[in-house]
């Protein structure tokens, strides 16, 4: 409070009010920013879990689209294999 005093007797009541509003805004900013951070946080974990859903499902299907091929003595694709193939399993069995 004192260094608000001091300015307010040094420059006037103009720099002294921006001064005020500037840190307003920051303590503003401040807030926004800090809710905003942790919604981002929370849609990044969803992101990431919604992915390893997704890669879960692409291992999946090819194995039974190869157990079905299999069964009915058709050949697999095996371009779709071999682009799965190398792909990290997300599954945590």
């Amino acid at each position: 409070m004192e260094q608000f005093v001091i300015i307010l007797a040094e420059f006037g009541l103009p720099v002294a009010g921006s001064f005020a509003m500037g840190v307003f805004i920051y303590i503003i900013l401040r807030y926004i920013l800090g809710s905003v951070i942790g919604q981002v946080q929370t849609l990044h974990s969803i992101i990431t879990q919604l992915d390893n859903r997704v890669k879960n499902m692409n291992n999946d299907i090819i194995k039974l689209d190869v157990l079905v091929s299999h069964t009915l003595d058709i050949p697999p694709d095996e371009e779709r294999i071999a682009r799965a193939d190398g792909k990290k399993d997300a599954r945590r069995d």
